[in-house]
């Protein structure tokens, strides 16, 4: 018998309300802001906190807000065309969104890592070497991502299609599933410490994450130029600080049931025995595997975009049939993902759009004017950390908020270098606010090991150590070496 399926009406109170709320005081909103503008401001959080309470799943809530802003008017459903050319972009270029579909694509090839078995085997090598302890599965995790950041200008493509089918595979070996109280044993620890350790990273190599790269371009414009030997010596101490303690912090305040396996050598070893030598689905999995990660990393010296080298990895994975049609469509994880993720990205480039974001530069500029210009850029830094709570996108972030908040650093008095590289920091870390901060922190946070609540409990807890470490630490670092 068909019933209805269940949405939790009463979790709309909230966000209806300050929805509502928002949109109706629009005729007493601040002057400079549009009427446009303030709308979408009021849609927007009016989703992230639905997204918060969750009524229904995130991507039901998000489409809901999505209706919402091209049937109110904020957006046409189409792109407006002039002359031949596109004027407005319309809703549904939503959904072309890149870094949506490059995570899309990881979990497809997670999809075929362990569909093969091939991450099952690594796993097991990852515990045979590592695994006395559950900590040292942490630190190898942290391990895997800070080899391949330097050279992979796609944090989600680190984290999902490199170390996340490791952790999944790893954690099934436990028995640690996603989405019930098993994915407490290993996988919710595993999962959290890789996204610390991922963010860490990405502020530690300007070549680690697309938001650096775009500081750095921006920097440039105002005639403050990054290198990346230069941002390696300024970053490496507190990031360093952080990959040393973080993963052990981890453990303590967010700890698996799994403590110790003291016979995890010989189980290991066991279980590769009884999976015999790699099959031919294996090897050709393994072979798509290295070429894709070899190409991630040399993607921005030859110019291939992170996404198009993830399409043809699965046109690949296809071909050889290791994945079938049937097996892309059953990842409903991936396709829930692209949906919000690419709508919350969208409706953040609408408040751009709209001049909301420029309009917060120019008030921030007033407030800090004749203060020290080292408060005035430790203040800044918070500020660019905690805005991305509005953010489904630290690329979009950085292109709206970076050069406005330099600019006022340096008008401040703050020497150009320091203000760029710090501030550029400051771009990598604010990804541990939310589970949408990051294409990592979507895919992550997609798996189901970990808990929204969980999530952002433990991140805001994570995002206090780095401001200390890299406000505090890094900022005197930076005056040994001469920055200031």
């Amino acid at each position: 018998m068909e019933t209805f399926e269940k949405v939790k009406w009463k979790q709309f109170i909230l966000p209806v309300v300050i929805g509502l709320l928002i949109w109706f005081i629009a005729p007493v909103r601040p002057a400079g802001i549009s009427i446009d503008a303030w709308h979408m401001l009021a849609i927007f959080i009016a989703t992230i906190v639905a997204c918060i309470t969750q009524p229904m799943a995130i991507a039901g809530v998000t489409l809901i807000g999505f209706t919402m802003t091209f049937c109110l008017g904020l957006a046409p459903i189409t792109d407006v065309m002039k002359d031949g050319k596109v004027i407005q972009r319309g809703a549904l270029s939503a959904f072309s969104n890149s870094s949506a579909w490059l995570i899309v694509m990881a979990f497809m090839i997670s999809r075929g890592i362990i569909k093969t078995g091939l991450g099952r085997r690594i796993a097991l090598y990852f515990i045979k070497w590592f695994g006395k302890k559950s900590l040292g599965l942490g630190y190898a995790i942290g391990a895997i991502d800070l080899i391949t950041s330097p050279a992979t200008p796609s944090n989600g493509a680190r984290a999902g299609g490199i170390v996340y089918p490791l952790i999944n595979s790893l954690a099934n070996t436990f028995d640690s599933h996603p989405n019930d109280d098993s994915r407490k044993k290993m996988g919710a620890y595993l999962v959290f410490t890789e996204f610390q350790t991922n963010i860490i990273t990405s502020s530690m190599f300007m070549t680690a994450c697309a938001p650096n790269l775009i500081a750095v371009s921006l920097a440039s414009k105002a005639g403050m130029n990054l290198n990346w030997m230069g941002w390696l010596a300024a970053s490496v101490v507190p990031a360093v600080i952080c990959l040393l303690i973080v993963p052990y912090l981890v453990c303590k305040l967010f700890p698996p049931q799994v403590k110790e396996t003291p016979n995890a050598k010989e189980w290991a070893n066991e279980h590769l025995q009884e999976m015999g030598k790699m099959t031919a689905p294996e090897k050709v999995m393994a072979l798509i595997f290295a070429v894709t990660l070899i190409l991630w990393m040399l993607s921005s010296s030859i110019k291939l975009d992170a996404t198009v080298v993830a399409f043809i990895s699965l046109t690949l994975l296809l071909l050889f049939g290791i994945l079938s049609p049937k097996d892309v469509l059953k990842e409903t994880g991936a396709w829930n993902l692209l949906i919000w993720l690419s709508i919350l990205v969208f409706m953040a480039g609408k408040l751009t759009q709209f001049g909301f974001i420029a309009w917060l530069s120019k008030e921030i500029e007033v407030s800090v004017k004749g203060m020290n210009w080292l408060l005035v850029l430790v203040i800044l830094a918070l500020i660019l950390f905690y805005t991305h709570y509005l953010f489904a996108s630290a690329t979009a972030h950085n292109t709206a908020m970076y050069l406005p908040l330099l600019i006022v650093a340096v008008s401040a008095g703050a020497p150009k270098v320091l203000a760029a590289q710090f501030l550029a920091m400051f771009s990598a870390i604010m990804g541990s606010t939310t589970h949408y901060s990051s294409p990592a922190s979507s895919v992550l946070s997609a798996s189901g090991y970990v808990t929204q609540k969980e999530w952002w409990n433990l991140s805001f807890i994570f995002g206090l150590l780095y401001i200390l470490v890299y406000g505090i630490i890094g900022l005197l670092w930076m005056k040994l070496i001469g920055m200031w």
